[in-house]
C-alpha cells in the first residue's frame, strides 16, 4: 500500500514539473521521436545492461554490476548526441568506487602538470626554507619552546 502511495505521488510530481523543450527557437516542441531500441536487461544477481537509441541520433549504452566496495554497483557505458548547435558529442565513462569519470573531446582538460615553477616562487621557498632552518638553530637544544621574559618598562 506504502509503494502504491509513493508511486502515484511520484508520477504526479513528474506529471507536475514543468516540461522543457530542447527546440532551438527555445520554445515547447511537439515532435515525438520514435525510439529505435530500447533492450534493458536485470539478473537475479544485480548485473544489467541498457541499450537505447533514438531516430534523432541519440543512443545510451550502459552495463553495471555489484562488483565495487560493499557491493556498490561499478558501472560503465557511452552516449552520444548532436548538441543544439550541431556539434555531435560522444562521451564514454566508468563509474566506481572513484566516482563518475567520462572521457570525450569535448570535455576541459586540466593543464598538464608539472608546469615551470615560475622563478620568484621558487626564490621565496628558499627563503621560507632558509627562515626555517635559522629558527631551528636559534632555539634551544632541548627542542621546547620558552615564552621570552616580561619586559618592565
Amino acid at each position: 500500500m506504502k509503494t502504491a502511495i509513493i508511486l502515484s505521488f511520484l508520477a504526479t510530481v513528474a506529471l507536475a514539473a514543468p516540461q522543457y523543450g530542447y527546440g532551438r527557437g527555445g520554445g515547447d516542441s511537439s515532435e515525438e521521436i520514435p525510439i529505435l531500441r530500447d533492450d534493458r536487461d536485470r539478473d537475479d544477481f544485480g548485473r544489467y545492461s541498457v541499450n537505447v537509441e533514438t531516430a534523432n541520433g541519440i543512443v545510451l549504452a550502459d552495463a553495471g554490476a555489484p562488483e565495487g566496495p560493499k557491493g556498490a554497483v561499478v558501472a560503465s557505458g557511452f552516449f552520444s548526441y548532436t548538441s543544439p548547435e550541431g556539434i555531435p558529442v560522444h562521451v564514454k565513462y566508468v563509474a566506481n568506487e572513484n566516482g563518475f569519470q567520462p572521457q570525450s573531446d569535448l570535455l576541459p582538460v586540466a593543464p598538464a602538470f608539472p608546469h615551470p615553477i615560475p622563478q620568484f616562487v621558487l626564490d621565496q621557498i628558499a627563503f621560507a626554507a632558509e627562515e626555517d632552518r635559522r629558527s631551528s638553530s636559534s632555539r634551544s637544544s632541548s627542542g621546547s619552546y620558552a615564552p621570552p621574559p616580561p619586559r618592565y618598562n
